[in-house]
């Protein structure tokens, strides 16, 4: 066999490209407004809500060890699993309406990466200085004054991380005692665990990793095509007024500045067209604004804008026109009728929760005076925050009647446990052997309109 004797020539490549460290550049404008007044909003919502006081307790608790959801005035329980369903298919069509409305709205203002990186890169620009100070401390050797700048920041950084990861855990453990736990150095295992854990995600994600995130971890970046179509309103360059680039005579309005690219948090250039490692932030187009102003060309050289729009150079009517869309109609009357259906639900819902266990033990005996008996354990969950007389009845069967408490106190937001003895008399022409349902009507002995019937089975031997 005949054999090449020139070794081959072996090329070594990466699976990954390495990161380069990108230092966005501040930018001032409408959208960048935007985006700031939504990282107050979401973070004064974040961090303020623990503290809030309603009927003497946290509004807001999720109080897992006792399997109790308060928010506000209502109370929820395991068995309230299905709120959280339709929350959950709340949020998912109304990321795919904004998504087919307008993109990646989500994650350009309101996703918590974006927002904690706002304001991990604010706290760098405060103590590091602008881009360009940034780039030159990075390039610099190692100095007394680069690493006191260095620490101060990552300083901050970790004390910002850590009072996310407490507030975290303040939904969970009410704040007020964990805060005199922390103060007391006596914060439990769990408690010391999530705080740590949850600051160091957010201090690895927003201050180290960043767009790494977004480009490599988040799915949605991956699958953001597939909810686009023509008419999706998209961060845009219009090639045909800025190309050829460059400044003079017989130039585009792009002055080729790079402005856009160094405003980009992710770091990708828009004038390449759509990429998915574009957030949707806006950035672009206040950079590319402020430039078009002062070279005193009109603004929206990049915008928002839309396939068709570009192609069929459809004026700014016409494409907001098309954006109302079958899809997006479709979107929103099934998101609006979730939404309206949810709070129907809401304002009727019942303040009492009742299940029925039956005794395994003992499934049918035969009591004095030839009746039948059966036990049950029933499970009465009071849902409001005061206490609560109940009353219990059973119907729906000859001759059933009930043996044991049939006025019950349940205190507020609580569960009470009641043991009760089901009889039903057994006589010529009475029940035959075999299974026969009835109910179990418990009502608030104050407001009778307050009850729940729980179905169960009688049994005959």
């Amino acid at each position: 066999m005949k054999t090449n004797d020139a070794p081959a020539e072996l090329v070594e490549q990466s699976l990954y490209e390495v990161r380069k460290t990108i230092h966005p550049r501040a930018v001032h404008g409408w959208f960048a407004a935007w985006r700031w007044a939504l990282v107050w909003a979401t973070q004064l919502v974040f961090y303020g809500t623990p503290w809030l006081q309603w009927n003497e307790r946290q509004a807001v608790h999720f109080d897992i060890v006792h399997r109790k959801f308060y928010i506000f005035g209502l109370v929820f329980w395991p068995q309230d699993i299905i709120y959280l369903t339709v929350l959950l298919i709340i949020a998912a069509l109304a990321l795919f309406l904004f998504t087919a409305v307008a993109g990646r709205l989500w994650c350009g203002y309101a996703c918590p990466q974006t927002v904690y990186t706002e304001i991990f890169l604010w706290i760098e620009k405060k103590i590091e200085g602008d881009r360009a100070a940034r780039m030159r401390l990075d390039a610099a050797p190692l100095s007394a004054r680069k690493a006191g700048l260095k620490a101060a920041k990552h300083g901050a950084w970790i004390a910002f991380a850590l009072w996310t990861g407490f507030s975290f855990v303040g939904y969970v453990t009410p704040i007020r005692e964990l805060w005199q736990e922390v103060l007391a150095l006596s914060t439990g295992p769990w408690e010391t665990f999530w705080v740590l854990f949850y600051g160091f995600a957010t201090y690895g994600n927003a201050g180290w990793m960043r767009e790494q995130v977004c480009k490599y971890m988040c799915p949605y970046a991956r699958f953001q095509s597939a909810m686009f179509d023509k008419d999706t309103l998209i961060i845009t360059y219009d090639p045909v007024r800025g190309e050829p680039r460059g400044k003079g005579e017989g130039k585009g309005h792009c002055v080729d500045c790079s402005i856009c690219v160094q405003v980009c948090p992710t770091g990708i250039d828009i004038r390449n067209g759509l990429q998915y490692e574009c957030i949707g932030c806006a950035a672009c187009i206040d950079g590319c604004d402020q430039v078009m102003e002062k070279v005193g060309f009109p603004k929206g050289l990049i915008r928002y804008s839309t396939t068709h729009a570009m192609e069929q150079k459809l004026t700014r009517a016409q494409m907001f026109k098309r954006a109302f869309r079958p899809r997006v109609l479709l979107y929103s009357a099934i998101l609006g009728g979730i939404v309206i259906a949810a709070g129907v639900s809401l304002w009727l819902r019942v303040p009492l929760k009742v299940d029925v266990i039956r005794d395994r033990a003992a499934i049918a005996r035969e009591v004095e005076g030839g009746d039948i008996e059966n036990v049950y354990r029933l499970v009465i969950m009071n849902t409001l925050e005061r206490e609560r007389v109940f009353d219990i009845e059973v119907v729906d069967l000859p001759s059933i009647h009930l043996e044991g408490e049939t006025h019950v106190t349940v205190p507020a937001a609580s569960s009470h446990l009641v043991p009760l003895r089901v009889r039903v008399h057994v006589g010529p022409g009475s029940l035959a052997p075999g299974q026969h349902k009835f109910h179990f009507v418990v009502y608030a002995h104050d407001d009778p309109r307050v009850y729940e019937r729980e179905k169960s089975v009688f049994i005959v031997r």
